[in-house]
């Protein structure tokens, strides 16, 4: 790859695609999809115990689904046992969903280490600034600021 590639839409989108289908492949192995995915790993972040409601607004604010197409996929990872759910309004991190997020997310840093680990921290920090001014852009122009 030459190393005076521009910086463009299709740039960003090409490598987000393939990242992802790398990720598809090992959610598929664990029958999961990327909204579980998100859901969980946000269920992991908070703690392993989250608002039911909190959750599904912070996956549709954050990934840009539906909340009833959240609410359904957090209902899918209650029945298979990943997420907890009591007769309050918290949802849990069950031991089987930590098992499992913790193997995919081994696997995604051990990734993450042979497509990145080697760049230098000034080029990883310079791709951070350019990366969060355009996301804070865009999510301005989806909001109509």
């Amino acid at each position: 790859m030459s190393t005076d590639a521009a910086f463009t839409p299709r740039l960003i989108g090409e490598t987000e695609k393939t990242l992802n289908a790398i990720l598809d492949r090992r959610l598929t192995e664990a029958d999961l999809t990327e909204q579980h995915w998100i859901t969980l790993t946000l269920a992991v972040v908070s703690g392993g115990s989250i608002d039911r409601g909190e959750l599904v607004r912070q996956v549709s604010n954050g990934a840009k689904f539906r909340e009833d197409d959240v609410q359904a996929r957090v209902s899918e990872l209650i029945a298979r046992q990943l997420l907890g759910d009591s007769s309050s309004p918290v949802v849990t991190l069950t031991d089987a969903g930590k098992e499992l997020h913790g193997r995919i997310r081994s696997a995604n840093v051990e990734l993450t280490e042979r497509l990145w680990g080697d760049l230098p921290a000034a080029d990883l920090a310079t791709t951070a600034r350019v990366l969060t001014i355009v996301h804070e852009r865009a999510e301005s122009e989806l909001r109509g600021s």
